[in-house]
């Protein structure tokens, strides 16, 4: 048996694994529309060789030819939407139809045409470059936006599939890809185009699956450290986030305030309006801190009706409006719900000061705020008011 038919073989069962392999993932998460293009890309794949070796060993050469042609270029199409995809991206619709459209019309215009002249070869591969091209254009401008290196490297491997593609037609013309296309597997060329295709196709699949999983590990930390109630923070959420911020305060020696908020009197809204009513306050408030809150502030639900805020490169004068504002808002909420207002306690870190110190001293706040009649925020910048208070803290 000629060395392009194990080649043949080998390639289909690569893609069959690599395709299990994307299924396993997207089985793991139902519910993320992110993963299939990745196994419908490399089952599309495995019908290329499969469909190479329907036309040297069957009599329906036809068919088998053109599922062979036009298998390949869906595949790559569908490599380059998954990456749109999973990147966040609007998939490229009409661009990757016309590529398709294209490829279709170029292979029928061709049909028939003489193999290994340099013309008919560079337009049979013309439409897979310019497809893994768009893949390569994908995969730039993720890794220039994101300045990823696993991005990059996988615009790399697109663009060196790129280049191989646009190489075939020369050394197609060169040595031969044989007189009929059930001759395709005895030439030196069918070694050759199976051999490094199939190279590249296993590089450009394990990164992607590389892409995949981080993307996967991603949405699984994203969920152990949100609330599911709000999609705000929990309290591990907020430790993780908050740790590296509270670590450049203390390394750049710039101000960072923390604010915790506590509904006042939430177990009476769940006793006289029940607790459908009681969660509904609670993401009404959640949607407050994340109006009022500043773009770079940390915010999350600690549990309960406690929530929490934390304000970088901002003074406790400076993080003074910014809790008024949303204890305003807070009295301003959908008047559907039960009227619900909020103390609040800032709280700035001090030299020596571990996150556990100034988020404890902020709770300290926010129960004198409690103590002192609620619906405030404590302590007043002006002070006057809480001497009494800030001496028993």
């Amino acid at each position: 048996m000629e060395g392009a038919v194990y080649a043949l073989i080998l390639n289909a069962l690569v893609a069959l694994l690599f395709s299990v392999a994307f299924a396993i993932i997207r089985m793991s998460y139902p519910g993320d529309r992110r993963f299939p293009w990745f196994c419908t890309a490399y089952l599309l794949g495995m019908m290329t060789p499969l469909s190479e070796l329907g036309v040297r060993f069957t009599a329906h050469q036809s068919w088998f030819m053109a599922t062979s042609y036009l298998s390949f270029l869906l595949s790559i199409i569908a490599m380059a939407m998954g990456l749109a995809v999973v990147a966040g991206r609007a998939p490229p619709w009409r661009l990757a139809g016309a590529i398709v459209a294209t490829g279709v019309l170029t292979r029928i215009a061709i049909w028939g045409g003489p193999r290994d002249d340099l013309a008919y070869e560079l337009a049979y591969q013309a439409p897979f470059a310019i497809a893994a091209g768009l893949g390569m254009a994908i995969a730039i401008d993720v890794a220039k936006a994101n300045r990823s290196r696993l991005w990059l490297a996988v615009a790399i491997a697109f663009g060196f599939l790129v280049v191989y593609l646009l190489v075939k037609p020369f050394f197609a013309n060169a040595f031969g890809s044989g007189a009929t296309a059930a001759a395709y597997t005895s030439s030196r060329y069918a070694l050759f185009s199976q051999a490094t295709g199939g190279a590249l196709i296993v590089t450009v699949g394990l990164l992607i699956l590389l892409i995949v999983v981080d993307a996967a590990m991603g949405k699984t930390l994203l969920e152990s450290e949100s609330d599911a109630l709000t999609g705000i923070a929990n309290r591990r959420g907020f430790e993780r986030q908050s740790a590296r911020v509270f670590a450049d305060a203390r390394r750049t020696g710039k101000p960072l305030t923390i604010v915790t908020f506590d509904l006042d009197r939430f177990k009476a809204i769940n006793d006289t309006y029940g607790h459908s009513a009681g969660d509904a306050v609670i993401r009404a408030f959640a949607d407050v801190l994340r109006s009022e809150a500043p773009e770079s502030a940390v915010i999350a639900r600690l549990g309960g009706e406690e929530f929490v805020m934390l304000l970088d490169r901002t003074s406790q004068r400076g993080a003074w409006p910014i809790a008024q504002a949303v204890r305003e808002a807070t009295m301003a909420m959908d008047r559907r719900l039960p009227p619900v207002t909020v103390s609040g306690g800032i709280a700035e870190r001090q030299p020596g000061d571990s996150l556990d110190t100034v988020l404890h001293r902020a709770d300290r706040w926010a129960y004198a705020a409690k103590n002192s009649g609620r619906n405030r925020i404590c302590p007043d910048p002006a002070g006057a008011s809480l001497r009494v208070i800030a001496r028993n803290n």
